[in-house]
């Protein structure tokens, strides 16, 4: 009599032999409802231009802006990130912080069309500055107290606009404590401010600077960008922002940065937001365009890492994209 084969009692593949099984099974899935798309607005009218290293994704004027908004929320994108190039800079930024400013001519002109529409305003001063740095210039570097008088009359400037959410991402010491403030004493004490937490120096935003016209014209940003080897000076930084008052967190990029993702999460009691940024992004498009990998396939597993990690909100340019494939 033949021996019987010992087969194991433990077949982990059962879970996988169908389709259904495994949707039934997964533990992580993706929703439209976790997904922020990141958009540019600049001056000028029946604009929309190109962006070289970010293939697929635009700049756009007020008027255009407005009917790609209307596109995405159609398509179930109903969160967008608006960051402005205006048609002048100034030494300080304070263009920035103008009524008719480009991105709060966008807030208002988007709100008037798309009430609906969920509105992250960036607080920043690079874009608007001549120099490209994030705040005000002293001996030769940014000046952390100085800055802040900007980035709150900035935000200030963007909630009366009707900004939704106000996500400071310059790195100042402080500032969603003074954000916060000037925001409640304006009569916005409703409005959330979501900050860019733990945002590193990283090589992986250049051709965002190449989108927003914000290289610096000097030096770079190490003095208030966080250092890419620190991880726990990344927690210190998201418990810092969380007393002050941010509602919740970011951490900036987001594949090379997964580690520090789930870290937070595991340690504070909050929403936590990812930047997909715009490098992580066109190294994706540009392996596909040379027919290196399969683009929709990459995507969504870059998402799935996203959450998988601990992130609750994602911010990247697949968004539109993710739309579509999800609806196939």
């Amino acid at each position: 009599m033949m021996n019987r084969p010992q087969f194991p009692t433990t077949r982990l593949r059962r879970l996988r032999y169908n389709a259904q099984i495994r949707e039934l099974v997964a533990e992580t899935n993706v929703s439209l409802n976790d997904l922020v798309m990141p958009l540019f607005v600049t001056f000028g009218e029946n604009v929309k231009q190109e962006i070289t290293s970010m293939p697929g994704q635009y700049r756009f004027s007020v008027n255009t802006l407005v009917e790609k908004c209307k596109l995405l929320y159609m398509k179930g994108i109903k969160s967008v990130l608006l960051f402005g190039i205006p048609e002048e800079k100034d030494e300080h930024g304070h263009l920035a912080c103008a009524e008719n400013s480009i991105v709060q001519k966008a807030i208002v002109a988007l709100k008037k069309e798309l009430p609906g529409l969920l509105i992250i305003a960036d607080v920043c001063n690079c874009e608007y500055t001549t120099h490209g740095h994030c705040g005000t210039i002293v001996d030769g570097d940014v000046e952390n107290d100085s800055t802040l008088k900007t980035l709150v009359a900035q935000s200030v400037s963007l909630a009366q606009a009707g900004a939704d959410i106000i996500a400071p991402s310059d790195m100042m010491d402080g500032r969603v404590k003074v954000i916060r403030e000037a925001l409640d004493e304006a009569g916005f004490y409703k409005v959330p401010i979501m900050a860019y937490s733990a945002k590193f120096a990283s090589g992986f935003y250049g051709p965002f600077r190449d989108a927003a016209d914000s290289a610096p014209a000097f030096g770079n940003r190490s003095t208030y960008q966080m250092d890419i080897r620190n991880s726990n000076e990344a927690l210190r930084e998201i418990e810092q922002d969380i007393a002050e008052g941010a509602d919740m967190v970011m951490v900036k990029p987001g594949l090379a940065y997964l580690d520090i993702v789930a870290r937070v999460k595991e340690n504070f009691n909050i929403p936590v937001v990812v930047y997909n940024v715009s490098g992580e992004y066109s190294m994706v498009k540009a392996a596909a365009q040379n027919g290196w990998i399969d683009e929709q396939r990459v995507v969504m597993e870059s998402m799935i890492s996203f959450k998988r990690a601990g992130a609750d909100v994602i911010l990247t340019y697949w968004a539109e994209t993710i739309a579509d494939i999800l609806k196939e």
